[in-house]
């Protein structure tokens, strides 16, 4: 939580926090500031005051709005500051920057590095700062343990936004359902008055409207794929593919709130009509491996036990898995679940590679359970996806309820 970032910036000899980027779709940004209209900025958090930030003049209200400590940028006269650097506007910028982070009280020290910008120029700006502030230097993560680590833990406020969006989901993939099953059917496949298909591309599209009038967003898409591609794990669906009757279809839908706030994930595998055996088989051991995954659940526990225990429940079942076939595309193929947040995919992580000792499913953790089997070679692939709450009492529980039903009866 917020309240840990002090403490966790010690730990990691981190003494300021430097994000950039927008306040829409930047998890960093987005963090301190919520969801609001601030287009481009940067926040500095010096290791125990309260974050400043900075922002352009025609934003200053939206900045406000934050209720965060605030800066104009209009305080650094740019026509000034280019004079200064001889008219070298990268100089400009980053001698800017050095002003902001004088503001914030920094000249020295480890700065970590976060924010969704364009590469190139942080890069330049970053190599100017290192020259103009010697004495601070910038950090960057591929496995960040300060502020994931921090986001890793939500309040009671953070858990309302994502079971609120697991109401909206959950909302909308029944209205999916409701759709596909008022259909009528022709030569096995869902049509429309016309005769024309329903296809994959028309289901997509209507998850979008349905998500947009609820004021949601889906910036990374939805998978929706039948048959052959439910047996890929990503495979996000081919859109002019049809809705056929008897072919698994793994709907996996993870949308946020609008201008990139919390996330959901939620996954479903439907077959229209009815399931073939082989299908109804396979089906029952995803949801078995998930009923006992879940029922053995324990706070303080790393997340990664239960991705080891997932592997042998599926291999005692004959499928191969990552425990002893490391790069196998079907059977088990992925890990157990992550954590979700700000982004769908966040600490902690439940992979035997990718997660480090702190990936506990401790109180205030929310993360995704998703056992699945995958073999495309035969048409099909199953995943069964809740995201759960680790509660104050230890206790785990679902966001936001949905059956799980394999079958979908179809009218026509």
């Amino acid at each position: 939580m917020k309240t840990d970032l002090d403490r966790i910036m010690q730990q990691n000899n981190i003494d300021v926090l430097f994000v950039t980027g927008a306040a829409q779709h930047n998890s960093p940004m987005v963090y301190f500031t919520g969801t609001c209209h601030v287009s481009a900025g940067e926040l500095i958090k010096k290791r125990g005051s309260e974050p400043l930030l900075f922002h352009y003049p025609m934003e200053r209200e939206e900045a406000m709005r934050t209720g965060l400590k605030t800066v104009n940028y209009n305080d650094y006269s740019m026509v000034e500051l280019m004079k200064e650097t001889g008219g070298d506007y990268t100089e400009a910028i980053a001698l800017r920057y050095v002003k902001a982070f004088e503001k914030a009280g920094v000249t020295s020290g480890k700065a970590a590095v976060y924010g969704n910008a364009d590469v190139s120029a942080t890069y330049a700006i970053l190599k100017r700062l290192e020259r103009l502030l010697p004495d601070l230097k910038f950090e960057g993560f591929l496995n960040d343990e300060i502020l994931l680590a921090a986001r890793m833990t939500k309040d009671a406020d953070e858990i309302a936004h994502i079971r609120a969006m697991g109401k909206v989901t959950t909302e909308v993939v029944g209205r999916v359902a409701d759709f596909l099953t008022g259909q009528r059917v022709k030569d096995e496949t869902l049509v429309h008055a016309d005769g024309t298909p329903v296809t994959v591309g028309e289901v997509k599209s209507n998850i979008n409207l349905w998500l947009a009038e609820k004021n949601a967003e889906n910036p990374e898409g939805t998978i929706f794929a039948i048959g052959r591609d439910a047996g890929i794990p990503h495979s996000v669906g081919n859109d002019a593919d049809p809705m056929r009757l008897g072919k698994t279809i793994i709907f996996d839908i993870y949308p946020c709130e609008a201008q990139g706030g919390y996330f959901y994930d939620f996954t479903r595998t439907w077959c229209l009509g009815y399931a073939p055996d082989e299908v109804q088989q396979l089906y029952e051991q995803v949801h078995s491996v998930y009923d006992q995954i879940t029922s053995e659940l324990k706070v303080n526990t790393p997340f990664s036990v239960y991705q080891k225990r997932v592997c042998e429940l599926y291999e005692a079942m004959g499928h191969p898995t990552p425990l002893h076939t490391p790069q196998t595309e079907i059977g088990y193929c992925h890990s157990l679940g992550h954590g979700i947040g700000l982004n769908v995919h966040e600490k902690p992580f439940s992979g035997m590679v990718n997660a480090s000792p702190n990936d506990n499913l401790i109180p205030g953790t929310v993360f995704t359970l998703e056992p699945g089997l995958y073999y495309p070679d035969k048409g099909m692939g199953v995943r069964i996806e809740d995201s759960l709450v680790t509660t104050p009492d230890g206790k785990f529980e679902i966001l936001a309820e949905f059956p799980k039903q394999l079958v979908l009866p179809v009218k026509g």
